[in-house]
């Protein structure tokens, strides 16, 4: 689902693209290694949830402060969620990972309900860590905090 909102998201540009994820989940700092190791160009910004800047994100855009089910992907002044938001990050990753998004055929509320599935599940398949981890001073330019 898009969300759109008045005025300049906090702590971003218009033209700026990033990825908001839960700090203390593994999956979600795997994924993160994962944006910083393919996205050669350097487009994606990332920022924890629990971060004063993730925060004033998520309230910019109504979500809870204290619950995080999902990935964001703040594009201007556009917010996406769930598996919108994974197929727009593979999409600008390019080759290899730009194959993935032939997957975008299977009706939303099939991709949503399958993303929801390994959200709620993930502090269990995948672990999480005691607190926010913090970047390894070769990419903390790619995150906003």
């Amino acid at each position: 689902m898009s969300q759109s909102s008045e005025g300049l998201v906090p702590h971003m540009g218009l033209t700026d693209k990033t990825i908001l994820f839960d700090g203390v989940c593994k999956l979600c700092n795997a994924w993160c290694n994962f944006i910083i190791r393919h996205d050669h160009s350097h487009q994606f910004k990332l920022a924890r949830v629990q971060s004063p800047e993730g925060q004033a994100i998520l309230q910019h855009f109504d979500y809870p402060l204290d619950s995080f089910s999902t990935m964001l992907v703040i594009d201007g002044r556009s917010c996406l969620e769930k598996s919108t938001a994974f197929f727009y990050v593979m999409k600008r990753l390019g080759f290899p990972w730009r194959l993935i998004t032939v997957f975008q055929f299977i009706p939303q509320t099939l991709r949503d309900w399958l993303y929801d599935r390994i959200a709620f599940n993930r502090y269990y398949w995948f672990g999480r860590c005691d607190y926010c981890q913090l970047p390894n001073p070769d990419h903390k330019s790619r995150y906003l905090d």
